[in-house]
């Protein structure tokens, strides 16, 4: 009987352990994860203020520790005009926090062996052989001269913001800016019917900043992965986020186009018109991209729309160690390998291979977290940021555009940060 209860306690234990190994989001109690429920309170003062004093409309905010959701609230409206509240399971347009998603699908195949990190470009996509960098620009009729670059473009380069390609509308030299406009490259999403492969091919042709691996901007190196992964992986870039990341990982919201059942869930993008809070309507942007159009193509550096629980499942993977739910998503020396600062070379700046990271510079500076937090966000105004030391996460989801003294985001990362007690 004693070797029958030994045997019992042992199998309870592995039970335990494989459970605290294998965390799946769900409901818990802040007090219990090590949070104080009165300081919480701290962050729906601060956010219902900031609504009255019209510095947002609204937002969406999720906090997570050990696995436990022990905050998830909406305020405001997603739609101001029409006073239509916003509701916690709301899609958003997340834009460039599609990057880690992408960073994530990349990493998959490498640790299968399919390449190299330090791979060109050019041995999976050709029309990347022989870069040039941009030399002098004429602005009068948009032409431009080269010089050849140096090095080839490599993977790693297109991962962390080294390899010199540009940014469209967002670059900030506005010779690139000038140069992508003319050649009609997609910079993110679009309603067009148009597919990523044509995108990026195009995009090939045209001159990098700088020569690749010397310097940092931002750019659409993940698009270009995200044609990447539909040439490594012999499925299109949809199927493959869906049957390999978002379905093992529960992310039952998170799509490039939404399917007609949920296309009433995505929130409005809003912005100032006079002081007041209006729709956002601009042809440059058809912010409608995803729920209208021709729904072809899939951009891995802007493209999807999700929810905050959603992205919470994402980000609760890493803290896990590439494990969710029983599945492991990727091995957890690969995951320590993402969250590792690719960019020591190119001074104080820490970039991983899918997120920024806290370093020891903003710590001293009170950014909030621990070093080696990681973070990113999008350009409807999303922003997450999540702590394997503390084992926290904190996702706000906003939709706006142009609303320059918003530091609510920041606000927030503070305040989660200043609830902990334990």
């Amino acid at each position: 009987m004693k070797n029958f209860f030994s045997a019992i306690f042992i199998v309870l234990n592995l039970i335990s352990c494989s459970t605290k190994n294998e965390l799946k989001l769900s409901i818990g109690i802040a007090e219990k994860e090590g949070i104080s429920e009165d300081r919480l309170q701290r962050i729906d003062q601060y956010l219902e203020k900031t609504i009255s004093d019209s510095i947002i409309p609204g937002a969406v905010a999720l906090i997570a520790r050990n696995g436990k959701i022990i905050y998830h609230k909406a305020f405001g409206y997603e739609n101001f005009s029409k006073k239509i509240p916003f509701q916690k399971n709301g899609i958003f347009r997340i834009a460039s926090m599609t990057k880690a998603i992408t960073s994530l699908a990349v990493m998959m195949l490498w640790e299968e062996g399919k390449f190299s990190l330090d791979d060109p470009i050019e041995k999976f996509i050709p029309e990347f052989k022989d870069p040039k960098i941009l030399d002098k620009f004429n602005v009068e009729d948009s032409t431009y001269t080269t010089i050849n670059a140096k090095n080839k473009i490599t993977i790693r380069h297109l991962l962390t913001h080294t390899s010199g390609v540009g940014y469209g509308f967002i670059d900030s030299n506005p010779s690139i800016r000038a140069i992508y406009l003319k050649a009609g490259i997609i910079d993110g999403f679009t309603s067009e019917n148009i597919t990523i492969e044509q995108n990026i091919k195009q995009l090939a042709k045209l001159p990098l900043h700088f020569d690749p691996g010397t310097n940092y901007t931002y750019s659409e190196g993940l698009d270009v992965l995200g044609y990447f992964i539909e040439i490594m992986s012999g499925m299109s870039f949809k199927d493959f986020l869906l049957n390999r990341i978002f379905k093992p990982l529960e992310m039952e919201d998170t799509y490039f186009y939404l399917p007609e059942s949920k296309s009433d869930r995505l929130v409005s993008v809003q912005t100032k018109d006079k002081g007041e809070w209006i729709d956002f309507n601009d042809s440059r942007f058809e912010v409608d991209y995803p729920v209208k159009g021709s729904k072809t193509f899939f951009s891995g550096g802007a493209g999807l729309s999700s929810t905050v629980e959603d992205y919470g499942k994402f980000l609760q993977m890493f803290l896990n160690k590439g494990r969710y739910n029983g599945s492991q998503i990727i091995g957890k020396k690969t995951c320590e390998t993402i969250l590792s600062n690719q960019l020591s070379h190119l001074g104080e700046r820490e970039l991983s291979l899918a997120f920024g990271l806290l370093s020891k510079k903003d710590f001293s500076e009170g950014i909030g977290g621990s070093i080696g937090t990681f973070t990113w966000g999008g350009y409807w105004n999303t922003y997450y940021f999540a702590d394997p030391e503390e084992n926290l996460i904190g996702v706000i989801y906003k939709q706006t555009y142009n609303i320059s003294n918003d530091l609510s985001s920041n606000v927030f990362r503070r305040l989660v940060f200043q609830s902990i007690v334990d």
